[in-house]
């Protein structure tokens, strides 16, 4: 189907069902009818989920993780040096 600039503005909705129901839509310029833009849907590509447990035995998490933080680097998560400048002083 063609339609003019004219008809583009008025009828954009309509012009873009039919090129996503598969038609194809030319929109034209001038009295020529010169064609200048073809209408075509967009290719969405198609998500996949994930599956889950993707990487199971490939990540090892040691006993270690568990364990206390020494009170030294615990300091540092509580407070770092630079809190204050960021969030103001308490």
């Amino acid at each position: 189907m063609e339609a003019t600039m004219h008809e583009a503005k008025t009828q954009l909705s309509k012009l873009v069902e039919r090129a996503l129901a598969g038609e194809e839509v030319i929109l034209t310029h001038g009295r020529n009818r010169t064609p200048i833009v073809k209408l075509v849907p967009v290719q969405v590509p198609v998500m996949r989920e994930r599956p889950i447990g993707l990487y199971k035995g490939q990540i090892d998490i040691g006993p270690e993780f568990f364990e206390p933080l020494p009170d030294e680097e615990l300091e540092l998560w509580e407070h770092a040096a630079n809190d204050d400048v960021l969030f103001g002083s308490k």
